[in-house]
């Protein structure tokens, strides 16, 4: 049996006028910019409640141990580290690589320092700048912070399946024109996706990271994901792993600095003079 275009046009027409109202109301089509703020506010609202309420806003420090997968430029995976992971909310993050953690990063706001087996150095002004913009598009910065900042436009992105879940898009336009939209599962109300579109301010190229969130599990009466993974315009960054999480142990500022980092070379450096002087032994 032949259909026909108009006959197609006919029947959309048909289901669209049977929808019920607060239906097609929900459409970000047809949405008011301001019916479509609330729409997200309310979804955003729904995610925190979520992910703990009062006890996620009250997290003030997080402590992890996990395993970082890393990719190469073809996508394969070329292999696992061991991470531990210090951070204060909201600009203060130690990570620590290997198990025998003498790989050190650490970053105080606009500050960073690096400690290898060369000693403790400076952080790379690029890395530096990458973190702080990592920070302004993490979602639990978003969803602590950034949500009241002036400029801030929410909208709501409608309905998608998304991780082979019903999920809701909440779409975020800060003032420097970042744009980042959150999947939030309807079952849940987890977000469980995350995409940011960037564009490359020397070359105006756009750009997308896609974060995924799964495995979640209760730590302390915060949902917390086990889980995640990261994807640059189609290809794989990195999934991590997390097997201990630990909020609001009170970490001290201190160990966010360049002499907690010289305190810990003090105490492994010696090590690699031992090896290297062993090395040159005839």
């Amino acid at each position: 049996m032949r259909i026909t275009r108009r006959f197609l046009l006919s029947l959309l027409l048909v289901v669209g006028a049977g929808l019920p109202h607060a239906a097609r109301a929900q459409d970000p089509q047809v949405m008011m910019p301001a019916q479509s703020a609330e729409k997200a506010k309310d979804l955003l609202q729904q995610a925190i409640q979520a992910l703990g309420g009062d006890a996620y806003l009250a997290v003030r420090d997080v402590s992890v141990i996990g395993r970082l997968g890393q990719f190469g430029h073809s996508g394969d995976l070329t292999g696992y580290t061991v991470f531990y992971d210090f951070s204060k909310l909201p600009d203060k993050d130690r990570i620590e690589f290997s198990s025998k953690r003498n790989i050190i990063e650490a970053f105080d706001g606009d500050h960073g320092w690096v400690m290898d087996r060369g000693g403790v150095s400076d952080a790379s002004e690029d890395s530096v700048k990458q973190r702080q913009e990592d920070l302004k598009v993490d979602i639990d910065m978003i969803l602590r912070y950034r949500l009241k900042e002036p400029g801030v436009i929410l909208r709501y992105g409608g309905f998608d399946v998304v991780e082979l879940k019903e999920s809701d898009w909440v779409e975020l336009v800060d003032s420097d024109q970042r744009r980042i939209r959150i999947a939030l599962a309807r079952s849940t109300h987890l977000p469980i996706q995350e995409r940011v579109e960037t564009r490359d301010p020397t070359y105006h190229t756009p750009s997308e990271d896609i974060t995924h969130f799964s495995n979640y599990h209760p730590i302390q009466g915060v949902q917390t994901p086990f889980q995640i993974a990261r994807e640059r315009n189609g290809r794989k960054i990195f999934q991590a792993f997390f097997d201990d999480f630990k909020y609001n142990t009170g970490l001290a500022d201190s160990l966010f600095t360049k002499q907690s980092l010289e305190e810990r070379y003090g105490k492994v450096g010696n090590k690699y003079k031992d090896k290297k002087n062993k090395n040159r032994a005839p």
